[in-house]
């Protein structure tokens, strides 16, 4: 037994040695199917994303204050954690579900909050959505359809925007992507259990940002019903089953927050009745289709109030009653553009998504082509029917809604283009001795430089030298397509010696020059500025397009904050020849300054107009603002440490928190984040949650919270405040601050007008 046990013990080291180095092995060299290159390539593609991801993320600060608040109030507080409120002391909440907060509130809970700790989940979630679309891109189509579907989604400008700032479309675009993995698991396989996990994904993508999670789920459901391994009543049930897991993933949570007493949880912001269902299915629901957004105030609602705040200044771009009007024509322009099949082409959000769409769509044809003949279970059929499925889907509802639409939701459209334009680019390469394949490819590279070309010119003093390279590349790179065939019964890709493989990196090489140069410029510019405010734009400023699809773009500049006006900016924050918010405000300034008033629930903090700029210190021509660091008209400010919070402000706030509930309140929720963020996260009551129109608290409810003493100061945030919500035409917020304007004396601290609540004027 002791001869067996001596000699077993090195022989079991060695095996275990040898299993260590044969991981080792396969980490580097890859699958055994794929060729020696691809795994070194994999990792160079995410080492690369990862630097442009991170590289200078604390450039941005606090990035979107409203959301970096709540992820403050989560670290201090399980409550505030568990169900996304804006402060500690558990007021009101985000007016999203929580899932994105919770993993930036667990990186600070283990690191201390702190700009890094905040961003660093976003950019890492980021590098996981390429390593997943490479993963499941190489599963049927091989590792080099997977790199290039992986480097477009990671150079896509709106992907590199949202990987690094702290909105919920981060964790959104990774869970939207694993699903994607998942169910391509299950297709191949017929394994319940790869669809109760899509299920359950998606189930958490609405914990993430509620039903735009779900755009992919039609696409998803049949792509498996229609190539599902399983017989068809199987597949049936299977997608009932997945649809359970999804009720469960997402309905634990719901069951919380309704059974939870009104009194024992923060009030749900953006709703009108302090329930997670109306707020799913009313504002961040049908609202944002259809443009009601069925907030306080009835009719027009978010963009109804902001219409009539730009008629009542002077402004002509928007009409009292109603959306503001401009740009392209119909639609919510003011946010997204004009609706219409061109929306995702206009200023707006071409240059955030558009690079690659053209191409993407003949891809998807081609697929379709491919397979046309196919069995039932053909992978590529497959393949078109999810990807093209959730870019089709996805893109339409984004062009047609008519309600609060932002550039930066177009992250959602990045995998889907991504894989498409890999699968498709391979599958078309790897039989271009076919004339209608090389006619396909070099028509796809054509139209791509074409829209590059004019997306480019929207930005015609930025790096015009850019243009002549790709459009040189696209062309040579075409011309070579069409005039090299590959050659029958080859590799699969066409070639059968090192001279023919040599011609074929050519065409390759000029082609991924034209395809990518463009987005990828894009990208390092947005990664290499500074970010903040509630409405980002990726890349340079550019201005309204008169050319190509779209037309006059109605939106603002990309790289600003906010809707872009041809006037300055003044102290109402607003234009005053074009009726149009201003795209910078006077006071702009460090990371965190400058806070964009048309935030992520669309509408400015009560009492304010929209204003600030996601490019500190510039203005929406380009040019430096002049009074950086000032207070802007939507918050006060704030970046790492407070930002333009001023120090005696913060002391003040500090210093007056103890024996207080909320050390002050404000009128809206981006005013509210200033200051906890300026004050080392003292919780500060915002009124009116993010526009300052919801229905919390009331008068009546504010005075008795006086009264107990549960709130030390009351600071005003500029204006009288909710405009528009319940109690004959004027909100609370504006019946608040009136009432402690009557009752208490103001008093001037860093530049803030400021009421000790504790010390009426009697």
């Amino acid at each position: 037994m002791n001869a067996i046990s001596t000699q077993s013990r090195p022989a079991r080291r060695h095996a275990r040695d040898g299993g260590q180095r044969g991981w080792a092995a396969r980490l580097v060299r890859g699958r055994p199917g794929d060729p020696a290159w691809a795994r070194p390539a994999l990792i160079g593609l995410l080492l690369a994303t990862a630097v442009l991801y991170l590289a200078g993320l604390s450039r941005s600060g606090y990035a979107n204050e409203f959301y970096a608040a709540a992820v403050q109030a989560g670290t201090k507080s399980w409550k505030a954690f568990l169900f996304g409120s804006l402060d500690s002391s558990n007021f009101i909440t985000v007016d999203k579900t929580p899932a994105s907060l919770w993993v930036m509130e667990l990186s600070g809970r283990l690191f201390g909050f702190s700009s890094w700790s905040l961003l660093i989940p976003q950019a890492l979630e980021g590098v996981a959505a390429v390593g997943v679309l490479y993963a499941t891109v190489r599963r049927w189509f091989g590792a080099p359809a997977a790199l290039i579907a992986g480097a477009v989604l990671a150079i896509t400008p709106v992907a590199t925007l949202m990987f690094r700032f702290d909105n919920p479309d981060a964790l959104l675009a990774l869970v939207m992507t694993l699903a994607g993995y998942t169910i391509t698991r299950a297709i191949e396989s017929g394994r319940t259990r790869w669809v109760l996990l899509t299920g359950a994904l998606l189930g958490l993508g609405y914990l993430t940002k509620m039903l735009q999670a779900f755009l992919v789920l039609p696409a998803f459901a049949l792509a498996y019903l229609w190539a599902g391994q399983a017989a068809l009543g199987k597949r049936i049930w299977q997608l009932l089953a997945g649809a359970g897991a999804l009720i469960v993933a997402a309905g634990w949570w719901v069951v919380i927050d309704l059974l939870t007493p009104a009194a024992s949880r923060p009030y749900v912001g953006g709703s009108t009745d302090n329930n997670i269902l109306q707020l799913t299915f009313g504002y961040n629901g049908l609202g944002r289709l259809d443009g009601t957004e069925n907030n306080p105030g009835g009719g027009g609602g978010a963009l109804r109030r902001l219409g009539d705040e730009v008629a009542r200044l002077g402004g002509t771009g928007a009409r009292a009653g109603g959306p503001p009007s401009g740009g392209g024509g119909g639609g919510n322009s003011l946010f997204g553009g004009a609706t219409g099949i061109t929306r995702l082409f206009q200023s707006d959000m071409g240059s955030q998504i558009s690079w690659l769409l053209p191409a993407a769509l003949i891809m998807l044809a081609a697929l379709v082509w491919l397979s046309w003949r196919a069995p039932r279970t053909d992978r590529t059929r497959a393949a078109a029917l999810l990807w093209g499925g959730w870019l089709l889907l996805t893109g339409l509802v984004f062009s047609y809604m008519s309600g609060i639409i932002h550039p930066y939701y177009t992250v959602a459209l990045a995998p889907a283009i991504g894989a498409l334009v890999g699968i498709g680019a391979v599958a078309l390469w790897r039989i271009r001795e076919r004339w209608p394949a090389r006619l396909l490819l070099a028509g796809a590279l054509l139209v791509t430089v074409g829209w590059t070309w004019v997306l480019l010119g929207r930005s015609p003093d930025w790096m015009p030298w850019l243009r002549v390279v790709i459009a040189l590349a696209g062309a040579a790179g075409a011309g070579l397509i069409l005039a090299h065939p590959g050659q029958r019964g080859a590799s699969p890709w066409g070639v059968r010696t090192r001279g023919a493989a040599a011609l074929a990196i050519a065409p390759v090489s000029l082609a991924l020059i034209a395809g990518l140069a463009g987005p990828l410029a894009y990208s390092i510019d947005t990664a290499a500025t500074p970010h903040t405010g509630s409405i980002p734009t990726a890349g340079p400023t550019v201005t309204s397009a008169s050319g190509g699809p779209g037309g006059t773009g109605g939106g603002f500049p990309s790289g600003s904050g906010a809707p872009s006006g041809s006037g300055t900016s003044s102290g109402s924050g607003l234009t005053g020849g074009s009726g149009r918010p201003s795209g910078s405000q006077s006071g702009t300034g460090a990371p965190g300054a400058g806070k964009s008033g048309t935030g992520e629930s669309g509408t400015a903090p009560s009492g304010t107009a929209p204003s600030g700029t996601s490019r500190p210190g510039t203005s929406s021509s380009g040019t430096s603002s002049p009074e950086i660091g000032s207070r802007g008209t939507s918050g006060f400010g704030g970046g790492p440490g407070g930002g333009s919070v001023s120090s005696a402000l913060s002391k003040l706030l500090e210093s007056g928190a103890s024996g207080y509930r909320w050390a002050a309140a404000t009128v809206g929720s981006t005013s509210a984040a200033s200051l906890e963020l300026g004050s080392n996260g003292v919780p500060v009551m915002a009124i009116g949650g993010f526009s300052g129109s919801d229905p919390a608290p009331t008068l009546a409810e504010f005075k008795k919270l006086v009264a107990e003493h549960e709130i030390h100061y009351f600071v005003s945030s500029g204006g009288a405040g909710g405009a528009g919500g319940p109690g004959g035409g004027t909100g609370y917020g504006s019946q608040i601050t009136t009432w402690v304007k009557q009752h208490f004396t103001a008093r001037t601290v860093g530049g803030m007008t400021v009421y000790d609540l504790t010390s009426s004027k009697s």
